[in-house]
């Protein structure tokens, strides 16, 4: 009876929502360039990524199945994660809402792909940070197939800077914050 009346207290502090209404109030996810190579050369823009693993490094990337992109990833041994700059956002939507599968993204949003050290699939030349992966795993779950890559190559420009870097919010592309406290 008492777990009864402290969980209805809680309930009458909050409002229920929706789950993917819920999601989308996490604070910021970023948003990467995953590229990939089959038959061309294609890139897609994701917010559903994330580190795995430290050691080895293990980064996943989250696909829907009704991407054209998904269909490449789970054909290719490899990929790329890069991370965009605000100079970049154009691009970033422009590679997130077109199809690759009647043209080519690179050319048409002016991105230069440069083929990785390690990975076939190419990395993003006007990224300051790319990593370069070895697909090891697929995992389909829920509505999306979440692709892990062990980085086998790390490239970060000397004039990196991290409060340039694209999030995704809500709906809104955001950058960094300001630091409140270092750990």
């Amino acid at each position: 009876m008492i777990q009864f009346i402290i969980k209805w207290d809680f309930m009458e502090q909050k409002n229920e929502v929706n789950p993917v209404e819920g999601i989308r109030k996490f604070p910021s996810f970023p948003v990467v360039l995953a590229a990939v190579r089959g038959e061309e050369n294609n890139v897609i823009t994701l917010g559903l990524v994330h580190v795995f693993s430290f050691r080895p490094t293990i980064i996943g990337v989250g696909i829907s199945p009704s991407r054209y992109s998904h269909e490449l990833f789970h054909c290719s041994p490899d990929f790329t994660v890069n991370l965009p700059t605000k100079d970049l956002v154009e691009e970033a939507i422009f590679c997130g809402v077109s199809s690759g599968r009647n043209m080519d993204k690179f050319l048409e949003s002016g991105l230069t792909a440069r083929e990785g050290m390690g990975v076939a699939s190419p990395i993003i030349l006007e990224c300051p940070v790319n990593f370069e992966c070895r697909k090891t795993n697929a995992v389909d779950i829920g509505d999306h197939t979440w692709f892990f890559g062990e980085v086998v190559h790390a490239w970060v420009d000397a004039e990196y800077d991290r409060e340039r870097l694209l999030m995704y919010w809500g709906g809104d592309f955001r950058m960094v914050g300001d630091i409140i406290r270092r750990r």
